[in-house]
């Protein structure tokens, strides 16, 4: 049995073998290995070559079998997968039964994620740095201002966590800075307290309380003290989780500069949205933001704002350029003119330089400013970036083939042997179906998303693209039940159903389904892990 080391999910070969579900119950386990134990049973077959294939397969499902049936394997192997078992994990000699063997487990996962806690520093910080060309032009220098700040957040025990940050600015020849503490402490699993304390340019001392009134609603209370002028503040906030993706808040502050506030946010897969109105004694202002998820990678935004003392529109793209680090470049124009600001995002530090174009709001600065950088984004990432990143993905590709060659072939010698001994019942079944006019598999491909959606698009497997999927429409038909139906457990990983194989080891892998019922044609296409039923109305094709 392989052991999946992708660094995602456990592939949970041995379920899949048996065509099972995780969360299988040991009759369940049973049932689906007496019925695999007919289909590989070795006294079936006459033929030599046959009898060789049917005996390797019945030994992989015997040795899945073993390992599930048995509740003290079957936890190790949920948590730690083969490689637990083959390392010879052992928890201790009085740990007999499963029930002891979980407890163990879990105690041994606190400690490790309470040792984590209290040794992690969790640091961030952010770098601003204005621009204006306008100045510099006029022969004063680029740079009119500057500002940074700093945090790093403790977790002191389970219940306590300190906070401490720093901030310094400069505007032309004044500045200043500010330093804080908060120390938080969670009086209960539904309340907490905090203690909030600054000095410099704004010093101040407060208190805040939180509590979750439900599971749905959290309450905020604060007073805070100016150590400047004495003035308070009182603020309170409510927060109501309005959906699954959507959450709104209202927010009453009584002080020098009373005012009420409400917002809302919401956030999904691929879209993120905000909104706030705030009206206070001498001011009032509205702002909104949209962010859409482009790709894996790249994502854009739109912004605006408009007050009693902004008004401004912002539009911009970012892209991830890392696993920790993003850039972004956002086009603003407003009251206070024409900027173009860059982003660095790396881990929990940013880097934010807005430049200052023109103060000037004329109609060719305003298209100029937009029009010239995005154009040239454009063609930069045509005629550099796009083949630079293609060449780079495929150089990885074909590394990554070539270092897992071996293993694949062995993999794919293995799911041909399997499928021969399947071809017999599959073609039975199929035959069934066809004359029922029920679910009949016409194609069905596994492997490289990539190279799926490729094949979708030419409806033709070339010499290229034929070594990264691998044909699974005979399982496939296999697999349909008397009733004429189809399903693939989710939260197993595909490549260990009999049959399948991974031709592309660490790419992302789906499974592209063509089947006819009852006439008329349908499609599918499912990610590894994903749950499949068949049929259903949502894969028909509309002609």
């Amino acid at each position: 049995m392989e052991v999946d080391n992708t660094g995602g999910p456990p592939n949970r070969e041995l379920y899949a073998l048996l065509h099972l579900s995780p969360d299988a119950s040991d009759e369940e386990i049973k049932k689906a290995y007496r019925q695999w134990a007919q289909v590989y049973h070795p006294d079936k077959y006459q033929d030599p070559h046959m009898k060789e294939t049917a005996t390797e397969n019945f030994q992989r499902i015997r040795e899945a079998y073993e390992v599930l049936s048995d509740e003290n394997k079957r936890q190790i192997y949920d948590i730690y997968g083969m490689e637990g078992l083959n390392s010879g994990l052992e928890l201790g000699p009085r740990l007999r039964r499963a029930e002891e063997i979980k407890e163990e487990l879990e105690r041994l996962r606190r400690m490790k994620e309470q040792e984590k806690s209290l040794a992690h520093f969790r640091p961030s910080g952010t770098i601003l740095a204005n621009l204006s060309l306008p100045q510099f032009l006029g022969g004063d220098g680029i740079m009119t201002g500057m500002a940074m700040a700093s945090q790093v957040q403790s977790q002191l025990s389970k219940n306590n966590a300190l906070a401490i940050s720093g901030n310094l600015q400069v505007e032309g020849s004044a500045g200043g800075g500010a330093a804080s503490a908060v120390f938080k402490h969670n009086i209960s699993s539904v309340s907490s307290i905090e203690f909030i304390a600054s000095a410099g340019l704004r010093g101040l001392i407060g208190i805040q309380t939180t509590r979750h009134i439900s599971s749905y609603s959290t309450a905020t209370m604060a007073i805070v003290k100016s150590l400047h002028d004495g003035s308070i503040n009182l603020s309170n906030t409510w927060t109501r989780q309005l959906s699954d993706t959507a959450s709104g808040n209202i927010q009453l502050l009584v002080g020098p500069q009373s005012s009420i506030a409400v917002g809302w946010q919401k956030k999904d897969q691929k879209n993120s949205a905000a909104g706030e109105l705030k009206i206070g004694t001498s001011s009032f202002m509205a702002s909104a933001q949209y962010t859409r998820q482009l790709s894996s990678k790249s994502h854009g935004r739109i912004a605006g704002k408009f007050g009693s003392t902004a008004l401004e529109v912002e539009l911009g793209a970012g892209r991830k350029v890392s696993e920790f680090s993003t850039i972004r470049m956002l086009y603003t124009i407003g009251i206070q003119g024409i900027f173009w600001k860059f982003e660095l995002r790396r881990g929990g530090q940013k880097l934010i330089i807005p430049i200052l174009l023109s103060r000037q709001l004329t109609p060719m600065l305003v298209t100029g400013a937009f029009v010239v950088p995005a154009s040239f984004y454009l063609l930069l990432k045509k005629f550099v970036l796009k083949p630079y990143l293609l060449r780079r993905e495929k150089q990885k590709s074909l590394e990554n083939m070539e270092r897992t060659s071996t293993q694949v072939q062995q993999k794919m010698a293995k799911a041909e042997k399997a499928q021969q001994l399947l071809q017999l019942v599959a073609n039975r079944k199929r035959s069934k179906q066809v004359e029922a006019d029920g679910v009949v598999i016409m194609r069905a491909l596994y492997g490289s998303s990539k190279a799926l959606k490729k094949v979708d698009e030419l409806r033709e497997i070339n010499e290229e693209l034929a070594s990264q999927i691998w044909d699974v429409t005979l399982p496939l038909n296999f697999y349909v039940n008397d009733s004429g139906q189809l399903k693939l457990h989710g939260g197993v990983k595909k490549s260990g159903i009999m049959g399948f194989y991974d031709p592309c080891p660490g790419e992302h892998n789906q499974l592209l389904v063509e089947y006819t019922y009852h006439g008329e044609k349908y499609k599918v296409m499912v990610d590894d892990y994903e749950e499949l039923v068949i049929p259903q109305e949502s894969h028909r094709i509309w002609n």
